[in-house]
């Protein structure tokens, strides 16, 4: 199940303030699926209806849930963004973590117009240090996103990103 926007503010939160107090890591893993909003233009023209985009996420959403462990968080972020809260993940472990979580994901093929579709994806990793916020560390995953997907990052938004650990790289 995904966390509401909120409820995933909340936890990100909670999530911080024990990594605080327990001197412990926490990454953030944060997902975009590619082109979604085209789905909604199939989804009108085919059986799904409207709702495709929307089915299509809770799907992603139950898939991830299956390649994670029972304490990690997903939450949507918007219409096409989710986030992994990964406690006790440090860079290199969340990493791995993206990693087999792309490889997952690459199996899923949405049908419409009667043709099944690869989803693209493109992802974005961050770990938080003790004087972000978690807004910061979302910046700081959304930053790590458009870099390694060679979107052209603000000034701040490179800068922020520059840090370890690096992002997974989409396929």
């Amino acid at each position: 199940m995904c966390l509401s926007f909120t409820a995933l503010q909340e936890r990100l939160d909670e999530e911080i303030d024990r990594a605080r107090r327990h001197d412990t890591q926490l990454s953030c893993l944060l997902l975009r699926i590619d082109r979604l909003e085209d789905l909604s233009q199939m989804g009108q023209q085919s059986e799904h209806g409207s709702g495709l985009p929307a089915q299509t996420l809770s799907y992603v959403g139950g898939a991830l849930r299956r390649e994670l462990r029972s304490f990690d968080r997903i939450g949507r972020l918007s219409d096409s963004e989710l986030l992994i809260a990964l406690p006790g993940a440090d860079g290199p472990r969340a990493e791995a973590v993206g990693r087999r979580v792309l490889d997952r994901l690459r199996s899923i093929k949405v049908e419409a117009e009667g043709t099944r579709r690869p989803l693209g994806f493109s992802v974005g990793l961050a770990a938080w240090h003790g004087r972000l916020s978690g807004e910061e560390l979302l910046a700081q995953t959304r930053a790590a996103m458009r870099v390694r997907n060679g979107e052209e990052p603000s000034a701040a938004a490179a800068q922020a990103a520059a840090g370890p650990p690096p992002a997974v790289r989409r396929p």
